[in-house]
């Protein structure tokens, strides 16, 4: 029963919560950003390339051919297009990413400056050591300071 508690113990702090919600959000966000790329931008980009379909563009490494048994066997594709789709959707959930770690890192509150006080060390006059403001004798060279 020892491990059970220990495991809803951990599964319960904030930073694995925080974690799974944040891949959560993740994954969904990646769904919306495969449709932008996808279903917005690449259209209008094949349109202006000749009404190209990047998601078909495949080089063909072996072609399809029916078996002995008559069975189809599908073609071997290096399917390019897909791979240039899938680039798009990295290049702007990275960007994505990148800005909204920006706007929270400019919104994080920077500690003010410690005020200064009146000082507390002095310099030694004879061996230039640094010495307590209220010494009357330098620790490194016994001379008297004033």
């Amino acid at each position: 029963m020892g491990m059970v508690k220990e495991f809803k113990e951990f599964a319960m702090r904030g930073n694995v919560v925080d974690m799974a919600v944040g891949i959560i959000i993740g994954g969904a966000f990646g769904k919306i950003v495969s449709s932008l790329v996808n279903d917005v931008l690449m259209p209008p980009i094949g349109a202006v390339m000749g009404g190209m379909d990047f998601s078909k563009l495949a080089i063909t490494v072996k072609a399809a051919t029916v078996d002995a048994d008559g069975k189809d066997v599908p073609a071997v594709l290096i399917s390019y297009g897909k791979f240039i789709n899938t680039v798009l959707d990295f290049v702007i959930v990275a960007f994505c990413i990148f800005m909204v770690i920006k706007a929270m890192n400019a919104m994080k509150k920077k500690p003010a400056p410690a005020p200064a006080g009146p000082p507390t060390t002095k310099e030694c006059p004879f061996c230039l050591s640094t010495i307590a403001i209220k010494a009357t004798r330098c620790p490194q060279c016994t001379s008297e300071v004033k």
